[in-house]
């Protein structure tokens, strides 16, 4: 009899914690359907916050009133040589409020960087090779904007003039090909347009995230959301060497390229 009973009291014991776990799993799957139920209503997928601040598209003379105006034609006051840090030579050209990389320099590099350093940016360039044509390939109109520093996209006069893909204008030099090639005629101004996301290292120099970059050449895109793998240089592979905000830096390749018109928005 005690035998009986006691099998019993098991069989509604294990009933009542099946019932419990079956309860708990209907508790579930109602819940999980409570969270999956589409709004009916427009508000419930209505945000009011965070706002976004305002930016006057034109504020400074045609230029974002958010961005820092590296360039605008009148000095070379944001500028220094990137070599030494000194003084920037490079000419200023009243007629288009440009500068021009000065092959008179001392020592033949005559390379630039900006004083401020940043991190992610959009930034907004505009060059031109020189209107006399010279040299070929690598040769001709040859300079280079660099991210941090570090990361070269290409300046370079391709018209009619082929080059390796990897290296042409609007590659991201000796890593990323163009979508396009969308160069105006030789002597006329490019524009390039770029937004960079820079990299992230850990406290043990390691880096944890990759550098991207998007380019657009004259309007048209020809980098696409490109992760950078590291350097970009001449010789060798890229590499990662930690590191935290770097200058815009314009390179002097033995062309007299110019450039005008420079700003950046601060992304982080």
């Amino acid at each position: 009899m005690k035998r009986i009973l006691v099998l019993l009291v098991g069989v509604v014991l294990f009933s009542c914690n099946q019932k419990t776990e079956k309860d708990s799993k209907d508790d579930t799957i109602e819940n999980s359907a409570e969270v999956l139920v589409e709004p009916t209503k427009p508000e419930e997928t209505e945000f009011y916050e965070p706002v976004p601040p305002t930016v006057n598209p034109t504020g400074q003379n045609g230029v974002p009133s958010d961005a820092i105006v590296l360039f605008d034609g009148t000095s070379l006051d944001g500028w220094e040589r990137a070599q030494d840090r000194g003084k920037a030579t490079w000419v200023l050209n009243d007629d288009d409020k440009s500068m021009t990389v000065n092959r008179g320099d001392s020592d033949d590099n005559a390379t630039i960087q900006s004083k401020k350093v940043f991190g992610s940016v959009q930034l907004h360039i505009e060059w031109k090779s020189p209107e006399k044509i010279e040299g070929k390939g690598q040769n001709r109109g040859n300079s280079g904007v660099f991210l941090q520093g570090l990361y070269e996209i290409q300046v370079l006069d391709n018209n009619d003039n082929d080059t390796y893909v990897n290296g042409q204008v609007g590659s991201i030099y000796k890593q990323s090909i163009p979508l396009a090639k969308a160069s105006v005629p030789t002597g006329d101004w490019n524009s390039y347009d770029v937004v960079y996301h820079a990299p992230e290292f850990n406290d043990a120099g390691e880096k944890t995230k990759s550098a991207t970059i998007t380019v657009l050449h004259n309007g048209v895109l020809i980098q696409d959301h490109y992760e950078i793998k590291g350097t970009t240089p001449y010789i060798g592979w890229p590499k990662n060497p930690p590191h935290g905000k770097g200058p815009i830096k314009l390179q002097d390749h033995g062309s007299p390229v110019s450039y005008r018109n420079i700003w950046v928005r601060e992304l982080d």
